[in-house]
């Protein structure tokens, strides 16, 4: 909250905007081990369409979440690996929600379950 108590401070919106979309927090946990390609980030997210990690690199690329890393090879090879930045969010805000989601993750789907 800022100073009026409001809570839509354009920081507290900005940080809950990058769990707006479904796989923006997946494509950062995937880079959480060290830089991947697309490929391997792909094969190892699993379920994600091309077009939505194609959207989900650039809004994190855009918000310096991650870097993208082009070397100068035949083929060119390209790898995404997470910055400081991101490595902040992975390892503190999204570990503790791992981890409630974890504790908690039964009872949530359960209650969604009898709204259904």
């Amino acid at each position: 909250m800022n100073e009026a108590g409001q809570v839509a401070d354009c920081r507290v919106r900005a940080a809950t905007d990058l769990l707006a979309h479904t796989w923006d927090p997946v494509v950062l946990a995937a880079l959480h081990a060290g830089p991947r390609r697309r490929r391997a980030l792909r094969t190892g997210i699993g379920g994600i369409s091309d077009k939505a990690l194609t959207a989900a690199l650039g809004r994190l690329l855009r918000r310096g979440l991650i870097e993208r890393h082009r070397y100068a090879e035949a083929p060119p090879r390209v790898d995404y690996a997470l910055t400081a930045l991101g490595r902040g969010l992975v390892d503190g805000p999204l570990r503790a929600l791992a981890a409630w989601a974890h504790e908690h993750g039964d009872a949530l789907l359960a209650a969604e379950a009898q709204e259904a």
